[in-house]
């Protein structure tokens, strides 16, 4: 876990990796070797790695950054929360967090600004709101989406019963 760890702001916080373990829900798990740990948990350990080479989300005020590819894909909804969580809290603390996601209803619950990529270009990039619409989304996947709102904060929701091919 102390890899890359020698230098820079994190290297003298001997205790990060434990505090980073904690982080995502792996306080014991120290002494285990990576191999024996499920998918889920060895995703976690990864991103305890991240964590511990950007420990603090603000640096000389300059902001760093989180860059996460699917981070909640091998998870349950427990864990992908408490992701989806940790990344929240990062950029609340002033870091950046970008985050390819698949998960729309978990991408609709937690993020400020959504860029819809299909093959390769951005189709439409703005709030929430603006951009995961059911035109949009059934033109990028190719699929009848409805989309939904939650009275009264309009929080938008997919239900993926709803979906039909096109």
């Amino acid at each position: 876990m102390r890899l890359g760890l020698t230098s820079g702001t994190e290297a003298q916080q001997h205790d990060l990796p434990e505090q980073a373990l904690a982080a995502v829900g792996l306080t014991g798990f120290e002494d285990k070797f990576y191999q024996e740990l499920s998918g889920g948990e060895q995703q976690r350990v990864q991103l305890a790695r991240v964590l511990t080479q950007v420990w603090e989300p603000v640096v000389a005020g300059e902001p760093r950054w989180l860059f996460l590819d699917e981070p909640v894909s091998s998870l349950d909804i427990g864990h992908q929360l408490m992701v989806m969580q940790l990344a929240e809290r990062y950029a609340k603390a002033g870091g950046g967090v970008i985050a390819v996601m698949h998960d729309l209803n978990l991408t609709a619950m937690f993020a400020d600004q959504v860029a819809l990529i299909n093959q390769g270009q951005i189709v439409k990039q703005g709030t929430v709101i603006e951009v995961l619409t059911g035109k949009k989304l059934s033109s990028a996947y190719g699929c009848t989406l409805h989309t939904n709102t939650t009275p009264p904060s309009e929080s938008v929701f997919l239900l993926p019963h709803m979906a039909e091919t096109i």
